[in-house]
């Protein structure tokens, strides 16, 4: 185990960022496990905590198998590698980001409670996960940041395969990320304690952060 649980894993993320991170800044953390870290990082960074919901978008008869991500303001980003090993086409990705984005706008809904993506215009935005697999809805998270007039875009997660880190560093700014083991088989195998969150819990870890800035 690297980590012992998301709380860990955020502060010593946060150290690193301490770093790195200077002017207007955002965390957007992508619920639910990622919010917990997002707070502590945060918190040590003094600035604003808030949600950024992307849902991967799954091949046929493949749910799990991710070829592409949509983000809360539409964007959809699409592996074009992987979408064309398994042969989708352009008309089931825009159906299936349409099923998709109900989801999206019912997570927002929940988190935000009716309150507008955050302004991110000439902001420092640090997207925060508890870690990442294929990374495909932190691109389209990317993706959306930038196309929302982000200064700089920064992902940051404790653990990530070295692949999926290399690409995103061809999206983003600057990747942070504490530990890229190359036996990656999923993120819970690198924390001893990797409980599921509700969204209840995720909407008291989003009030408590916001009463602190």
């Amino acid at each position: 185990m690297l980590f012992h649980d998301r709380v860990d894993a955020g502060r010593r993320l946060a150290k690193q960022l301490k770093k790195k991170v200077r002017g207007d800044c955002i965390v957007l953390a992508v619920p639910r496990g990622g919010v917990v870290v997002g707070f502590e990082v945060a918190r040590e960074l003094n600035c604003p905590l808030d949600v950024v919901i992307s849902r991967k978008i799954g091949a046929p008869g493949q749910p799990e198998l991710a070829v592409g991500a949509l983000a809360e303001d539409g964007t959809v980003f699409v592996d074009e590698e992987i979408a064309n090993v398994v042969g989708v086409s352009e008309e089931y990705v825009r159906r299936k980001a349409g099923e998709e984005d109900r989801e999206v706008k019912r997570r927002a809904e929940a988190y935000r409670g009716g309150r507008p993506m955050p302004d991110l215009r000439g902001k420092t935005v640090v997207l925060v996960d508890d870690g990442l697999a294929t990374g495909l809805t932190m691109k389209a998270a990317v993706h959306m940041a930038r196309n929302s007039g982000a200064e700089k875009v920064i992902v940051a997660v404790p653990v990530s395969p070295p692949e999926t880190v290399e690409k995103l560093n061809k999206l983003a700014d600057e990747v942070v990320c504490l530990e890229t083991p190359s036996e990656f088989y999923a993120i819970g195998q690198f924390y001893d304690r990797f409980e599921q969150l509700s969204d209840e819990e995720v909407k008291e870890i989003l009030r408590k952060s916001r009463a602190m800035v």
